[in-house]
C-alpha cells in the first residue's frame, strides 16, 4: 500500500511539473510588462483624431485575442487618407493597454494620430514633413502614434519608454509619441543635441 501512495504521488508531482513547464513555455507576449493582468478583460478606449471615430472595445480575454474586436480595430487604424486596411499587429494593443496604466490613466482614452500607412501615404508625408522613415513600421501595422487627454506628452513619452516594449518616438512639436513593437529604442525629433534621433517613425 506504501509503495502504490509512493508511485501515485510521485506521478502526480511529475504531472504537475509537466503542466508548469508547458505553461511557462507559452510565449505571451505581453509577459514582459511588469503591470500586465493575465486574467480577465482587456479594453482599449480610443479616439481617431482624423475620423473622429470613438471605439471602445475589449480586445484580449485572459491570454486570447479576441478575433472580432482585433478585425474591428484594424479598421480603425486604416489609412484615412485611402481607406486601405491591414492587420495589426496585435501586441501593440497590449503596449497602448499598459500605458494607461504608467501613464496614471488607467483605461484612459487614447487619441491616435496616426495608425497604419500605405506605401503611397507614407510617401505622401515623407515629401511634405520632416521625420518620417522610408520603411515606417506604420507600413507594417506595427505602429501608432497618439496622444493621451490630460496628460502631458513628455510624462506620456517617459510611461512609454518605462514599458520597454519596443520602438518609442517623441515628436514634442506636433504633440504626439510614437509606439511600436520593433526592437527597444527611441529618439526625439527636433529636440536638444542631447537627445536626438536614433531611430524614425
Amino acid at each position: 500500500m506504501t509503495r502504490t501512495r509512493n508511485l501515485l504521488g510521485c506521478l502526480t508531482a511529475a504531472l504537475f511539473l509537466t503542466a508548469t513547464y508547458i505553461y511557462a513555455a507559452v510565449p505571451l507576449p505581453y509577459a514582459q510588462f511588469g503591470t500586465s493582468r493575465l486574467s480577465g478583460e482587456h479594453r482599449l478606449l480610443l479616439f481617431h483624431t482624423h475620423t473622429s471615430e470613438r471605439l471602445d472595445i475589449v480586445f484580449r480575454r485572459g491570454n486570447e485575442y479576441v478575433p472580432e474586436a482585433i478585425t474591428k480595430l484594424d479598421y480603425f487604424l486604416r489609412d484615412h487618407r485611402t481607406g486601405e486596411v491591414r492587420h495589426f499587429d496585435p501586441r501593440i494593443y497590449d503596449i497602448l493597454e499598459e500605458l494607461t496604466y504608467a501613464a496614471g490613466h488607467p483605461g484612459g482614452e487614447i487619441d491616435i494620430v496616426c495608425g497604419y500607412r500605405t506605401l503611397w501615404s507614407n510617401e505622401f508625408l515623407r515629401a511634405r514633413t520632416a521625420g518620417v522613415a522610408k520603411n515606417s513600421l506604420h507600413l507594417r501595422g506595427e505602429a501608432i502614434d497618439l496622444r493621451m487627454p490630460g496628460v502631458e506628452t513628455s510624462r506620456l513619452h517617459e510611461a512609454a519608454l518605462s514599458l520597454h516594449g519596443g520602438g518609442v518616438g517623441y515628436y514634442p512639436h506636433s504633440d504626439f509619441i510614437h509606439v511600436d513593437v520593433g526592437r527597444v529604442r527611441q529618439w526625439c525629433f527636433n529636440c536638444a543635441s542631447t537627445f536626438q534621433d536614433v531611430g524614425g517613425e
